[in-house]
């Protein structure tokens, strides 16, 4: 198809090779896990374990209650200790603490469920729900909701998101390397369950190797297809990627599926995969822990629940100058005021920067230059939205579309004046939401 990408958009360094050829490692198996019973988009799970039992690999530990909810399992064996409010990267949440035994003792609930070949839409759709995926690229919204469409929502593409377009970040690179047939497994089956004859797996072109090897191992299937993409963040934005592979433009405020697609990130296909196939549900994922401020760069495979103290340590501990630690990736991650919080099945990424990389610059006053608003793939106007936002005038920010904002930061980081305009953008937008709901 050549390249396909979208309007706008930065060309930040790509900083990966630290990482990128580096194969998966399994991480150690960590001597207490600490598991968020919100680990997604939506109500929390409700514990259905106590201190003192007995609980095994792939068991489920946290039921969901309400529909825009995904039930939490056991990432290890062992002893339940504590089921209590814990410090996590959004604020303090229950969590089920459990000592491992370190035996590793799998479920009796894991075990096979079938073939895609002899199992229905609705089967599958069950099978994702029990198994507690949630997306994997982000904000780790639960499967089964974005696969369960309103009838008068027909989907007619599924995509894939491999282009990993955040700097630094390698995991899902990794897993298009060493997985690729649970991947293409994966997306044929949210293609069953909705109901669709094409696939798109879109890959930018920084990662040959993988675009490559999903290209011969689909090449025999037309259903799918894979995307060469331009390299450019955030091109696996959900609205931009959809464009670059189906030219179809998801209208101001709307969700995908207003477009007719569903996009789901390559790593979550795989979970998908791996829930058919093994019975496992989504209890594991890679992680990137890379950086100028961490000793030995890897790619992890880690247990959900596990430390970030403890996966700094397995990549050789932090450097003396060590400035800041973030969840995910430089653009969108989330600065951690602390290491001693629990992973989950959202983290991609733990970056670990020296001082001078951390160094936020001065900033000085917008000279009205317009970079921020030709390059906004979203097609607003950030140095606006920033003045009304410091003005707290957030009527009019609403009236500018503050809530299209994907919040990739390409407007920060073009600004000459090295204005945080995001930051106030965020601010702006959690306030139209606040008003929203108490109208």
């Amino acid at each position: 198809m050549g390249l396909l990408s979208f309007r706008g958009g930065i060309h930040p360094p790509h900083a990966k090779k630290s990482t990128e050829k580096k194969p998966v490692e399994q991480s150690m198996n960590p001597k207490i896990v600490i598991i968020p019973l919100q680990q997604h988009i939506g109500a929390p799970c409700e514990a259905i374990v106590k201190v003192g039992d007995y609980v095994k690999v792939g068991q489920k530990i946290g039921e969901a209650t309400s529909f825009v909810s995904a039930p939490v399992h056991s990432s290890v064996s062992g002893i339940v200790k504590e089921v209590t409010p814990k410090l996590t990267l959004g604020g303090k949440t229950t969590c089920v603490v459990i000592e491992s035994d370190g035996e590793h003792t799998i479920s009796e609930e894991v075990k096979p469920k079938g073939d895609i070949s002899t199992l229905d839409g609705k089967e599958i759709l069950n099978i994702i729900k029990e198994a507690g995926i949630v997306g994997m690229g982000g904000a780790g919204f639960p499967t089964h909701v974005k696969l369960s469409p309103p009838p008068n929502k027909p989907i007619e593409f599924v995509i894939l998101n491999g282009a990993e377009c955040e700097p630094y970040l390698t995991a899902d690179h990794r897993l298009m390397l060493e997985s690729p047939e649970r991947i293409v497994y994966g997306l044929k089956a949210l293609m069953k369950v909705l109901d669709v004859k094409k696939g798109y797996i879109g890959i930018e072109v920084n990662k040959l190797d993988a675009v490559d090897k999903l290209t011969k191992l689909t090449e025999q299937d037309s259903s799918i297809e894979v995307v060469s993409l331009k390299t450019k963040y955030p091109q696996g934005a959900e609205k931009q990627l959809i464009y670059a592979c189906t030219k179809r433009q998801v209208p101001s405020g709307g969700l995908p599926l207003e477009a007719g697609v569903v996009v789901s990130n390559v790593a979550t296909a795989a979970a998908v995969s791996d829930a058919i196939q093994l019975g496992m549900p989504l209890i594991e994922r890679i992680c990137t822990v890379t950086g100028s401020g961490i000793k030995e760069p890897k790619n992890l495979l880690i247990k959900t629940g596990t430390l970030i103290s403890e996966i700094i340590e397995q990549c050789g501990g932090l450097t003396d100058d060590i400035g800041k630690i973030i969840w995910g990736g430089p653009m969108m991650g989330i600065s951690m005021s602390t290491v001693d919080i629990p992973s989950t099945k959202t983290a991609s990424g733990v970056l670990c920067l020296n001082e001078a990389d951390a160094e936020m610059p001065e900033s000085s006053a917008c000279i009205k230059c317009g970079k921020c608003v030709s390059i906004c793939p979203a097609f607003i106007q950030p140095m606006l939205l920033d003045a009304y936002a410091l003005r707290r005038n957030y009527e009019q920010t609403e009236k500018l579309r503050v809530l299209d904002c994907i919040e990739c930061g390409s407007c920060s980081f073009v600004c000459p004046g090295k204005r945080p305009l995001l930051h106030s953008i965020r601010v702006a937008k959690r306030e139209v939401l606040a008003r929203r709901k108490r109208v």
